[in-house]
This record gives C-alpha cells, structure tokens and sequence, in this order.
C-alpha cells in the first residue's frame, strides 16, 4: 500500500521520513470499478475496498478526495457511487490534484540541510531547482492528456481476453 522512506543525517538519526502512497493508482481503479460495475452492482466503498484489495476507510479517504474534486458523486439511495463526469473529461491529472500526491514543495523534496560551508552544499539547490521543476511540469502536462477513458477501455479489453465478466 505505501512505503516509508527514513533518510538519515551523517550520525545516523533520522531527520526526514516520507511516504510513497499509492493514492493515485488506488483513485484511478476506484474511477474504472465505478465505471465498469455501475450497471451491475451497487457500488459502495465496502464493494470497491474489495476490489482494490485495501481497508475501506483508506478506499473511503481517496473516496472523500474524488468527490471534492468534482469526479465522483456518492449517494446512499440504489445508485451508489457514480462518475460526475465523463471518462474523457477526467484526466490523469484530476487525479493526481484531486487525492493530493504531491504537497506545495511539489514532486521532488530537497534535503535540509546541505553544507553552507562545502563548494557543492551551498550552490546545489541553484543548479537542481529549475530543473526538477521542469521534470514536474513535463510529468503534469503529460498527466493533462491521458484520460481515465483510455484506461477504461483497456482495462475492459483485459477483462474480455481473460474471459471473464
């Protein structure tokens, strides 16, 4: 489900953990489950929890994350769970805006504390910033033109060769 990173300073203590959540690909299989069983099945959190294979509280966080971010509507009544909008108009990047993968530092996290007083330490930071920023922006642009449709339809057409409904 997630991975904890511990980063270190150079007397071993722990200065910084982060986690790798799999938020985005847990949202994006909640979006295509929705899709693909909302004919057959009423869809509830309990019902895709089973089918993403995690706790519903944390299928019922990404949940909360999606409908704020105007992609999915829930209702109590028959229906369930349904998409707000079309499979075209939600993009990889609502996705990853709506359940919050990254925060205002954006994708990549720069160490604290490089050394002042070391050539590299004090001037690293100008050399990488402009960069990785770039990276984001190539990776986010690149998010702006998938949309849950294609993943969707392939996921319908693996569904189909493995034979089953």
């Amino acid at each position: 489900m997630s991975a904890w990173i511990h980063i270190h300073n150079a007397e071993g203590r722990e200065i910084k953990t982060m986690q790798i959540t799999s938020k985005f690909t847990i949202a994006v299989h909640i979006i295509t489950a929705v899709d693909y069983f909302q004919d057959s099945e009423k869809v509830t959190s309990n019902f895709l929890a089973g089918s993403v294979g995690a706790n519903p509280v944390i299928v019922r966080n990404v949940m909360g994350c999606l409908k704020e971010g105007g992609i999915i509507e829930t209702s109590q009544g028959r229906s369930g769970i349904t998409l707000a909008k079309s499979l075209d108009d939600i993009t990889f990047y609502d996705v990853y805006k709506a359940v919050d993968c990254i925060n205002e530092e954006g994708l990549f996290h720069f160490h604290e504390n490089p050394n002042a007083d070391c050539p590299v330490g004090r001037n690293i930071h100008k050399a990488m910033d402009d960069r990785l920023r770039k990276v984001q922006m190539a990776m986010e642009d690149e998010m702006k033109q998938i949309t849950l449709a294609g993943v969707v339809a392939d996921t319908r057409r693996e569904i189909i060769g493995e034979g089953t409904k």
